[in-house]
């Protein structure tokens, strides 16, 4: 790695736990610069504002970290409990998301470039509804959002109660039991009575 690379790849990590923790507006340039061993201009020249340096932190960490956990259709409550253990392993990434969700993008979409990736998962839904394994009367788009809500219950952005890795095993394991319960109810075929 260059010198100039491994310059922005710090730059990249300092951005990284400053806009988590501070979001778009309370980050400041120079406590990056500082923790990154960089100066304020060289910050500027390779990444231009703050908002472009946020921008570059969230594809870095959210964008790029999109296959990240695999997709399984038919298996939506296996992926449900694979997300909260990747949001339990990264709080970064949710926050990231809330920030970027309260300070830049307050409604519709959120993530630009990835709308053939979560295209390509309404598609699968849409197979497994009609091989028989989800269930037919949910849009695929409603069905897919919905996963991914469930699967953030106690991820940072909850209303709730976050969990946190220090959080004991069995509250854990009691969760992602919830979790594959109420994603199999939720989208498991009915059964005709």
């Amino acid at each position: 790695m260059s010198s100039a690379e491994q310059t922005r790849a710090q730059i990249l990590a300092a951005a990284t736990t400053e806009f988590t923790v501070h979001g778009l507006a309370g980050a400041r340039v120079d406590r990056i610069a500082a923790n990154a061993g960089a100066s304020k201009p060289m910050i500027y020249a390779y990444f231009g504002g703050k908002d472009t340096l946020f921008d570059r932190v969230f594809e870095s960490h959210v964008i790029a970290n999109k296959h990240r956990v695999p997709f399984t259709p038919d298996d939506l409550p296996g992926y449900a409990v694979r997300l909260y253990e990747d949001y339990l392993g990264d709080p970064a990434l949710v926050r990231l998301l809330m920030w970027k969700r309260l300070e830049q993008e307050p409604e519709g979409y959120l993530y630009p470039g990835m709308e053939d990736h979560d295209a390509k998962h309404r598609d699968d839904i849409a197979r497994a509804q009609a091989a028989g394994t989800t269930r037919e009367d949910l849009d695929p788009a409603d069905i897919w959002s919905l996963l991914i809500s469930i699967a953030a219950t106690w991820a940072q952005n909850s209303i709730t109660a976050v969990a946190s890795a220090a959080d004991p095993g069995e509250l854990h394991e009691r969760r992602k039991r919830a979790l594959e319960t109420a994603v199999r109810e939720m989208f498991h075929p009915r059964t005709k009575q």
